[in-house]
């Protein structure tokens, strides 16, 4: 006589369903507060550089997201690509390339686009994309999948970027896909061998 197993819901990838919940609260927190919330936590923008929520917001911009529609696009990608990654990498290792992008998109945007301010995964969305097309990488080669993915996915943002007039950040999309390329990358590349 067999025995069914019972069937449980795991919490498979802590690192991006911690990111797809506080995303939700932060989103559900600036309806509750007309927006207060989103400017103080969950933005970044060109603000003095002695301020402390200058460098809390560079990296807690990722969770604050303009509108339910916003957040649901880039959940939707965080939620699936993130557990794969997060199994293939580590919740460390992802959690890290999660920092470096939000950083980095905050400070890109910080220098080049003092007059805008921006919120959203978007660009973690895109450095998990091109980080994806790495999952099948072998020392010596770079994927097919991997210059699919950078033209299209790239080569449209530099596409919107330069005709489309809307809030949407391609910068950060870009910069994002370029950090999920290079970490992708570097983090598969065998250690030693040039």
């Amino acid at each position: 006589m067999t025995t069914k197993k019972k069937l449980k819901i795991t919490f498979n990838a802590p690192v991006v369903l911690s990111l797809a919940a506080i995303s939700f609260i932060a989103t559900l927190l600036n309806y509750v507060t007309g927006g207060a919330s989103g400017r103080v936590l969950f933005m970044t923008y060109h603000s003095s550089l002695s301020s402390p929520m200058t460098w809390i917001r560079a990296f807690t911009h990722i969770f604050g997201h303009a509108d339910w529609t916003h957040l649901i696009g880039n959940m939707s990608y965080l939620l699936l690509l993130g557990p794969m990654l997060e199994e293939k990498y580590s919740s460390q290792t992802l959690a890290g390339v999660i920092a470096v992008t939000a950083v980095v998109t905050s400070v890109i945007n910080y220098i080049f686009f003092p007059g805008i301010a921006l919120c959203g995964a978007s660009g973690v969305v895109f450095a998990f994309i091109l980080l994806s097309s790495f999952t099948e990488f072998r020392e010596g080669e770079i994927p097919v999948t991997f210059i699919l993915v950078a033209v299209f996915f790239l080569g449209q943002q530099i596409y919107d970027g330069i005709t489309v007039q809307d809030n949407i950040s391609n910068m950060a999309h870009i910069v994002g896909g370029i950090i999920g390329g290079l970490l992708g990358y570097g983090l598969n590349k065998k250690p030693g061998v040039e």
